[in-house]
């Protein structure tokens, strides 16, 4: 009898292990040694009211400098804009509300849904064309674009978007991970493109995350990690002092139980 009720109690701490597991496991059905076919990555590109810094470089410095704005100090591939090897000063080029950009000689440019790589071609090949510049080098680079994280992850907040592509799973990387609180199936990140506002909703622990069309994010997106149970009942004080006299009563009562059923 004894040995009986000490296989049922070890196999409901083993299957409560299990069920715990399944909550909180990264990418459960993923075959391991199983090579897939990544998709193409989806590039980040500028929408209106973005803002880009444009430097273009020659032989000739004093001819590339008709093309570069002057304001801030600059250094190509840098997040500090106030300091850089870069001599000249250049500032940004937002994109007005039809995606376009007037820049210095070649005059107005649309570069809305164009990636940096598209951009820096494009003018390039105009400078050339046009006999401006025979040698340009053009270097395109993100201003003021970001994502955010919010909910249960360590480091919730804004964060910068400095390359062409950023995925959900940098994203939570950079936020410092979900914490134990966070609902793994319970992700959700924020769109707002075309005139809408769409949500999208991601589960974590499987690998359909690969094919979701929020796992390249996009600038503005919105990411948010729900609380668990344990998590929501912590946020009222009452109840989480219910709950823990009633979880108390259990176990008390389940240890009685045990004791009569061990030592009758």
């Amino acid at each position: 009898m004894k040995n009986r009720l000490f296989s049922l109690l070890f196999l409901s701490v083993l299957l409560a292990s299990c069920g715990t597991s399944e909550k909180i496991l990264y990418f459960q059905d993923i075959v391991v040694n199983n090579p897939e076919v990544i998709a193409a990555a989806r590039d980040i590109t500028v929408q209106p009211k973005d803002q880009i810094s444009i430097v273009v470089s020659s032989k000739d410095p004093e001819l590339a400098a008709l093309f570069n704005l002057t304001r801030v100090q600059y250094r190509a591939g840098s997040t500090d804009w106030r300091s850089g090897s870069y001599n000249g000063e250049v500032s940004g080029y937002t994109l007005d509300d039809q995606g376009a950009i007037d820049f210095p000689v070649l005059g107005s440019l649309t570069v809305a849904g164009m990636t940096k790589d598209r951009i820096a071609a494009m003018i390039k090949k105009r400078l050339m064309e046009e006999n401006l510049v025979n040698d340009p080098v053009v270097t395109v680079e993100f201003m003021n674009l970001y994502f955010s994280v919010l909910g249960e992850v360590k480091n919730p907040g804004k964060y910068s978007i400095t390359k062409d592509q950023i995925t959900l799973l940098e994203a939570l990387s950079m936020a410092g991970d979900l914490t134990i609180y966070g609902k793994r199936d319970a992700i959700f990140v924020i769109r707002e493109e075309n005139g809408q506002r769409v949500t999208h909703w991601v589960d974590i622990r499987s690998k359909d995350i690969f094919e979701s069309p929020v796992y390249y994010l996009k600038q503005n997106d919105v990411v948010y990690v729900q609380p668990n149970k344990v998590r929501a009942g912590q946020s009222t004080l009452n109840e989480n002092s219910v709950k823990s006299v009633g979880l108390w009563i259990s176990i008390g009562s389940f240890l009685t139980s045990l004791g009569v059923l061990l030592f009758k």
